[in-house]
């Protein structure tokens, strides 16, 4: 059997089995190195050297199927975009309390000469730490 096709049958059965066995793109990304190997194959005759560039390829597709093909996983601490009300009043430039989610939050006021009463809806800006940035819900 010739170096070429028995590249192409490892890649084939690579590609066959990530289907079968989902592995996050490991499978997949090594059966595809292993078909751009197979090409190769018809050029380069040593098979140490297919077997390296082999595992280079598949080590840099891997790489970059995790890094790009992936879905990035929201981060349970960022809180923009949300709702939650003001407990305690937010003096201007001074932090007060924020009930989001059934937590008590330390908060200031995005806008530093403003100041929010208590019982009020407000929308969160951003966080730092424990601290999060509001602004009243009337604002927007």
């Amino acid at each position: 059997m010739s170096s070429p096709l028995v590249w192409l049958i490892i890649g084939c059965i690579l590609c066959l089995m990530e289907f079968i066995f989902p592995t996050a793109f490991v499978e997949l990304m090594m059966g595809l190195s292993a078909i751009i190997i197979a090409g190769l194959a018809l050029i380069i005759p040593y098979n140490n050297l297919l077997i390296v560039l082999w595992m280079v390829l598949s080590v840099l597709l891997i790489y970059f199927a995790k890094k790009y093909l992936e879905p990035k996983k929201k981060d349970p601490l960022l809180l923009e975009g949300n709702e939650g009300i003001t407990i305690t009043a937010i003096e201007a430039g001074k932090t007060g309390r924020v009930m989001y989610e059934g937590s008590l939050w330390l908060a200031i006021c995005s806008d530093e000469t403003m100041k929010i009463p208590p019982d009020e809806k407000v929308f969160i800006v951003s966080r730092e730490g424990n601290i999060l940035s509001v602004l009243p819900r009337k604002l927007l």
